[in-house]
This record gives C-alpha cells, sequence and structure tokens, in this order.
C-alpha cells in the first residue's frame, strides 16, 4: 500500500521552495552589489531594489546586513570546498584544483570582484568579515605550504625552493591576477601564469 509523508503539508512544501528560491535570488544579488560597490557603501534597499521586493521582505529573510554579507562568503565558500576534495590524494592534485579554480573563476567574473573588493575593505579591523578573512588566508596558506612540504619531501620541489616562500608567492600571485585581470577586461590568462609559476619551483608537469 503506497504511504503517505504527512509531516509537511503540501501547501508548506510549496512555500519552503519559494522561500529558498527567494533567499538564492537575494545572495545573488547581494553578490552582485557587493561586488561592485564594497560591502560598506552597499545598501540593503539597493539589493533589494535589484530583486522589486521591499526592505522588509528582504530582512525578513536576512535580519541585517552583516549577517547577508557572512550567507553570501559562506555560500563562495561551499562552492569551492568540493572542488578541493579530491586534494586528500596528494600535493598535486591540489595544485591541479587551483587550476580549476581560477579556470572556474575566470567564468564568473562577480565572484572575482567580490574578493577583490571585500578582501582589500577586510583589511580594516572592524570590517564585518575581517576575521573571515583572516582565517581564510591562514588556512590558505598552511594548506599551500604542507603541499610545497610534501612535494619537497617527494623530491619534487626545485633545489633552493622554500616551502613557505612558495605558499605565500603563490597566494600573493593570485590575488594580484584577479586585479589585473579585472582591470585588463579579462585578458589576462590567469591559469597560463599560475601554470608557468609552479612549473618554475616544482618538477611537476600540470599542463
Amino acid at each position: 500500500m503506497p504511504t503517505t509523508d504527512t509531516s509537511r503539508p503540501r501547501g508548506a512544501r510549496g512555500e519552503y521552495a519559494k522561500s529558498a528560491l527567494r533567499r538564492q535570488e537575494i545572495l545573488d544579488a547581494a553578490l552582485t552589489v557587493f561586488a561592485a560597490s564594497g560591502y560598506r557603501n552597499a545598501s540593503v534597499r539597493e539589493i533589494a531594489d535589484r530583486i522589486g521586493i521591499t526592505q522588509q521582505g528582504l530582512t525578513y529573510h536576512f535580519p541585517t546586513k552583516d549577517a547577508l554579507l557572512a550567507a553570501v562568503l559562506r555560500a563562495r565558500g561551499e562552492r569551492d570546498r568540493a572542488l578541493f576534495e579530491a586534494d586528500a590524494q596528494g600535493p598535486e592534485s591540489h595544485l591541479r584544483a587551483v587550476l580549476e579554480l581560477l579556470e572556474r573563476n575566470q567564468a564568473t567574473p562577480g565572484l572575482v570582484e567580490l574578493h577583490c573588493t571585500l578582501s582589500a575593505e577586510a583589511t580594516s579591523a572592524d570590517h564585518p568579515a575581517h576575521e573571515y578573512f583572516q582565517e581564510r588566508y591562514a588556512g590558505i596558506l598552511g594548506r599551500t605550504r604542507q603541499v610545497f612540504e610534501e612535494l619537497r619531501a617527494q623530491g619534487r620541489l626545485r633545489e633552493g625552493a622554500d616551502p613557505g616562500r612558495c605558499a605565500r608567492a603563490l597566494v600573493a600571485l593570485m590575488d594580484g591576477l584577479q586585479v589585473q585581470w579585472l582591470l585588463s577586461g579579462k585578458q589576462v590568462d590567469m591559469v597560463a601564469d599560475v601554470r608557468a609559476h609552479l612549473a618554475s619551483v616544482t618538477t611537476l608537469d600540470l599542463s
């Protein structure tokens, strides 16, 4: 005999789906506005206007601008996390994931603009994303240094290359290339430049 799930009324399921869709619309609009104006200059009204809802309608889903920013950053992190799950296979897999991430970023300029704008703003200690970016960079640098240390142990790091300096240089290169890419009208090939850098400090074939 077929059973029916009565834990949530059919109408309620429809409302839940509408609410989830509305939240995603708000996050997409916030990403665009934060990337274009920066967090400090962006307004909740501007975000709401982009998708044709009232401020009250927006704050029903995200009570404050800080809460909205946190949700945008969380969504961005979840987008990238799955890409690096393969990194458990070894340092080469991690660096290939880095190159794949750059390829994805080149297809999503809004995310690149968001990162460049917010990371610069967040150097101020009173910025709501300050702690997030501190933790993000500490984690990225720590894992990247570990990758280069593993490569050195495998004999695949070029002589004289220091894992810590290699990690800082790679992260700095990626950040700098993103700014140049945006300012050049997307003419810089970030993937090719990072691949060339990795070839200069490792013996990996990442082509």
